[in-house]
């Protein structure tokens, strides 16, 4: 792949063989960020998983980083007055069902009941395709609205590895301080750590790295975090 100037110059800056301590990995990112707007900073999991295993969870970061997320719910009557007091921007049945199935997707999360799970399956192509779909196993398939609401509005993310076995996933901005991304770093690791399954062998998590948007990324010792 071909590299930009800007590119090439940062890795002159460090040795990209080389891992670094937490904080000094994100000063050194921080430094080699150089486009004109604020980049955001990813983190990568590398972790050791054979083909029937799997790591998926939410995690609430400390520090959140984006704007207010716009929180669908889909809800029976009975249940639309605690989402609508939860803050949600949504709320609706078989209604935002159709206006989904007409192409409207004008929000950032979906969280559903269980017992509407049955109809908003239909929409499976549609909010799958694009991460939107609820899944008990992310907490968006609740009857407690109110405490789904709260922990999403919180910053709650999540996260899953991809086929290749490494969890991706945007921790900060390169404006924010390097102590708040770190530890959103950490809130991140360790709750992957927390999900390896019962039957892993060996060492769970390989590698970790971060890089903001433009920039290369930065090998991270996570061995004394």
């Amino acid at each position: 792949m071909k590299r930009g100037k800007k590119y090439l110059e940062c890795l002159k800056k460090y040795d990209s063989a080389l891992s670094y301590e937490l904080k000094q990995a994100l000063d050194l990112v921080k430094s080699m960020a150089y486009a004109k707007f604020d980049e955001t900073v990813d983190l990568s999991v590398k972790v050791n998983l054979k083909k029937s295993q799997s790591v998926r969870d939410t995690v609430v970061l400390p520090h959140q980083f984006r704007g207010e997320k716009r929180v669908l719910v889909f809800c029976k009557a009975e249940k639309e007055k605690e989402a609508q007091e939860a803050g949600a921007a949504f709320v609706g049945a078989e209604d935002l069902i159709e206006k989904i199935k007409g192409g409207w997707l004008d929000f950032d999360v979906a969280v559903a009941t269980p017992d509407m799970m049955k109809d908003v399956g239909k929409l499976g192509m549609v909010l799958g395709r694009r991460g939107l779909m609820p899944n008990p196993k992310t907490g968006t398939v609740t009857f407690d609205l109110k405490g789904a609401l709260s922990e999403l509005k919180k910053g709650r993310v999540e996260f899953r590895a991809d086929k290749t076995g490494v969890v991706h996933l945007a921790v900060g901005k390169v404006s924010m301080e390097p102590e708040k991304i770190a530890e959103n770093v950490k809130a991140v690791v360790g709750e992957v750590k927390r999900k390896r399954p019962a039957d892993a062998k060996g060492e769970f998590i390989q590698t970790v790295s971060v890089a903001s948007t433009m920039g290369p990324g930065v090998w991270v010792s996570m061995k004394d975090e």
